[in-house]
C-alpha cells in the first residue's frame, strides 16, 4: 500500500489534507525540526494529533534538526510531550536523540533522516539494527541507485515525489549577517534567491529560520510522470513538501497524488491518465517556481 506523507502549514490545512486522502501528516516545531512550512505550538500539535487519529491517519513529527548543546538539553521534555500525546513516529538525524530515546525509555518509533547522508543500504541497515522503522532517502539519488538500495533493505524508504530540494544548509543566519555587514535594513526573506555567476537563469531560493539558512535547488521536484515505475519498484512512501506551495493549491496537488495512488493500486494506470493529472499539477504549481525530476533520471556515473 502506498503511503502519502505531506507537510502542513496550518491546523486548517492539516485537516483539509487528511480529508483529501493524505495518509500521514508531517509537522513539528522549528526548534527541533528542519525546513517546516510552519512551526506549530504544542497545543496546535495536540489538536492536529487528535483530529488525525479520529480519522485513522498518522502523524510524524520532525525531530531531525542538528542538535547543538542548547537543543539537546531541551529534547527529552519535548520527546516526553510527543509520547504522551500519542504521535505515531518522529524523524531523527542526530544519534544523540536516538541515545536519549533509549536512555529514558521513551517508546516512540523513529524514522532515520540524516539528509544527504542516507545514500546506501548499509547506512540504512545500520540504523535498522538500532531501531529505525524507516528512512528518508537523500534527494540526490538516481532511480537506479534507489532501486538497488530498495532490494537490500527491509524497511520503508521515503521518496520525495513533489516539492523543494534543499542543497545547502548553514547554521549561521547568512541573510541577517549580510544585511548587518552592509548596514542595510533587513528585508523579508521570503522570495529571496541567489544565482550562479555563470548561470544567470539559476534561482536558488533562500529560506531562513531558527535553524539557520537553507538554500534550495532552482527546480522543484515533480516525479508524477514516473509514479508507475516508482510503484512497481516497491517504493511506497511518497513525500509531498509544501514549503513553497501554499494554501489550497497544495491540498489540491496532494489530492492528485491520492488519485494517482488509487488508480495505480486499482491497476488502471494509463499514460493518458498520468498526463491529465500531471497537467493539473503543473497548473496548480507556483508560476514563479520551475519543475523537473531532479536526479531521478540521471546516470549514476554522471553524478559527481
Amino acid at each position: 500500500m502506498v503511503e502519502i506523507i505531506a507537510t502542513a502549514e496550518s491546523v486548517n490545512q492539516a485537516k483539509l489534507l487528511l480529508n483529501a486522502g493524505v495518509d500521514t501528516l508531517y509537522i513539528g516545531e522549528d526548534e527541533f525540526g528542519l525546513r517546516l512550512p510552519t512551526s506549530f505550538t504544542q497545543n496546535e500539535i495536540k489538536e492536529i494529533v487528535k483530529f488525525t487519529h479520529t480519522h485513522d491517519k498518522k502523524i510524524c513529527v520532525a525531530v531531525n534538526a542538528i542538535m547543538h548543546n542548547d537543543r539537546i538539553e531541551k529534547i527529552v521534555p519535548y520527546l516526553d510531550f510527543l509520547h504522551n500525546i500519542g504521535i505515531d513516529s518522529i524523524t531523527v538525524g542526530d544519534p544523540g536523540v536516538v541515545h536519549l530515546l533509549k536512555l529514558h525509555n521513551i517508546n516512540i518509533p523513529y524514522v532515520y533522516d540524516a539528509q544527504t547522508l542516507v545514500t546506501s543500504a548499509r547506512q540504512i541497515n545500520f540504523w535498522v539494527k538500532r531501531g529505525a522503522i524507516g528512512a528518508v532517502l537523500a534527494r540526490e539519488l538516481t532511480f537506479e541507485e534507489i532501486k538497488a538500495i530498495r532490494e537490500q533493505v527491509t524497511i520503508p524508504m521515503e521518496l520525495l515525489v513533489y516539492g523543494a530540494t534543499c542543497i545547502h544548509h548553514s547554521k549561521r543566519n547568512l541573510v541577517e549577517n549580510y544585511f548587518n555587514f552592509t548596514n542595510q535594513k533587513k528585508e523579508e526573506t521570503k522570495g529571496l534567491f541567489i544565482s550562479e555567476l555563470k548561470k544567470p537563469d539559476s534561482h536558488y531560493s533562500i529560506f531562513e529560520d531558527v535553524n539557520g539558512t537553507h538554500v534550495f535547488a532552482t527546480d522543484d521536484i515533480n516525479l508524477f510522470p514516473y509514479l508507475d515505475s516508482i510503484h512497481k519498484a516497491g517504493l511506497t512512501q511518497w513525500k509531498l513538501d509544501g514549503l513553497f506551495t501554499r494554501g489550497q493549491h497544495f491540498v489540491d496537488i496532494a489530492q492528485l497524488f491520492v488519485e494517482a495512488k488509487q488508480v495505480l493500486e486499482g491497476g488502471k494506470w494509463t499514460q493518458e491518465k498520468m498526463e491529465s493529472l500531471n497537467e493539473k499539477l503543473i497548473a496548480l504549481h507556483p508560476e514563479e517556481r520551475s519543475l523537473n525530476e531532479g536526479f531521478f533520471l540521471k546516470d549514476p556515473e554522471e553524478v559527481k
